[in-house]
């Protein structure tokens, strides 16, 4: 998950675009320290500043404000040649591919090596290298319109691969994919960050994506960063009003459900096999409502909450409490309508 040195750092980064107009304040004060060799992501509703500050990142956008350490290096204070070397090191991937249409997969590929100056004879064996990195060798030949939409994905991360970069960019790299093509993408991306050590930083508006591979999240909502933290801890306790939105999507929906006693369980990473509910039920001989449940399995652990309504009787109540305590399962007392 990273060894340490921080390789992406924002500090104070602000980015304003000048309308006809008026201002528009894309990005405000965004502090940020990335670690080499952990996979990050950054998740908001459109439009809450993600693709600037992946643009920002690899100065495609300059910031208006505050800086970009990259490698140890300020972007800011780079001359023109320098920008463009460490610009050789921050591959990127996008939406909707980018592939060259004219040319095949391998000269695809090719290209940024040709950018770069390498000899020609290099720049093939290593393009053949990279094909067998995201497994296509077979389509070496084949143009982009003989490609589905996983296999050009395919092309366009070994094309971001090609000038060894130490960080991979991924703005929204899985969002014209099929739910089955995006696991696959997703397991690339894990596979490149294990074997070559490359730090991945993955865009996107789906939570789904980060819970899949990401280690930690920052969570970007009209143009500052909500909250922050391990992916883990931001899946059980969401803070921000926006984290919770993304995580809980179907929060806003238990109002409708009365009931004096209510009790949310907090699932924070037992065993996803472990039948609480059944086993509470069993055990106090109490029956409960489930009002509301969104949980989670990630590596074989239960991450999420479940809204349970409690009986009115005060002895069936207490004994629910007591074996939540013996058992040692996080909960809160609900009042209300939460």
């Amino acid at each position: 998950m990273g060894n340490g040195y921080p390789i992406v750092q924002l500090v104070g980064l602000g980015k304003v675009f000048q309308g006809k107009n008026n201002v528009v304040k894309a990005l405000d004060n965004i502090n940020l320290t990335i670690n080499q060799g952990e996979i990050f992501g950054i998740i908001g509703l459109s439009g809450a500043g993600k693709s600037t500050l992946v643009r920002c990142i690899n100065f495609l956008e300059k910031p208006t404000s505050g800086s970009v350490i990259f490698d140890g290096a300020d972007l800011g204070a780079l001359s023109e040649r320098d920008l463009l070397r460490a610009r050789q090191s921050m591959g990127m991937i996008f939406q909707q591919f980018n592939l060259l249409m004219q040319r095949n997969a391998l000269q695809n590929i090719c290209f940024p090596l040709e950018i770069a100056g390498i000899p020609k004879k290099e720049a093939r064996q290593r393009a053949m290298e990279l094909l067998e990195v995201v497994g296509l060798v077979d389509k070496a030949k084949a143009y982009p319109a003989q490609l589905s939409g996983g296999q050009k994905q395919r092309v366009a991360i070994a094309r971001a691969l090609a000038t060894n970069p130490k960080v991979l960019l991924c703005d929204e790299a899985t969002s014209a994919l099929d739910p089955t093509t995006t696991r696959s993408i997703l397991n690339l991306l894990r596979e490149i960050n294990q074997k070559l050590g490359i730090t991945v930083i993955v865009i996107t508006h789906e939570m789904s994506v980060i819970e899949e591979i990401c280690h930690r999240v920052a969570i970007i909502d009209q143009s500052h960063i909500a909250e922050l933290g391990e992916v883990e801890e931001v899946f059980v306790r969401p803070k921000s009003k926006i984290a919770k939105q993304l995580v809980f999507s179907g929060e806003s929906h238990i109002d409708v459900f009365e009931g004096e006693y209510k009790c949310r369980i907090i699932f924070d990473g037992r065993t996803s096999f472990e039948p609480v509910i059944a086993n509470m039920v069993l055990e106090c001989k109490t029956p409960v409502n489930i009002l509301f449940a969104d949980t989670k399995d990630i590596d074989g652990k239960a991450f999420g909450q479940m809204v349970i309504q409690l009986p009115n009787d005060e002895t069936g109540r207490k004994r629910i409490m007591n074996y939540l305590n013996v058992n040692g399962i996080t909960y809160e007392e609900v009042k209300g309508d939460a």
